[in-house]
């Protein structure tokens, strides 16, 4: 099992980069959620605002980005995790900004 994976991020494609971009946001995501509600003060829901939580899921590609590209020297691999922080960071612009599309 430990070589399959080894394996799959010695592959320098897009398609990697695109998975190891979605994968640590939304874990980072889902864990800072699950905190902010369960330390919520009383009368509210939440304790860190969505618009919050999604900017800060978005800080472990910043990471991942220059260990691929950097470290590795795995171009495809980092071109992906930048597309996919794009996506997010233009997503969350059109949704909390209420920029014109």
């Amino acid at each position: 099992m430990k070589r399959i994976i080894s394996q799959f991020f010695q592959k320098d494609s897009m398609w990697v980069g695109i998975l190891i971009g979605i994968v640590p946001p939304i874990v980072l995501f889902a864990l800072l959620w699950l905190i902010s509600m369960s330390f919520a003060p009383e009368g509210k829901d939440y304790l860190i605002k969505i618009p919050t939580l999604i900017l800060l899921s978005v800080f472990p590609n910043l990471f991942t980005f220059r260990y691929f590209l950097v470290k590795r020297k795995l171009e495809r691999i980092g071109r992906g995790i930048l597309l996919v922080t794009f996506v997010i960071a233009i997503c969350y612009l059109i949704a909390y900004l209420k920029l014109p599309v």
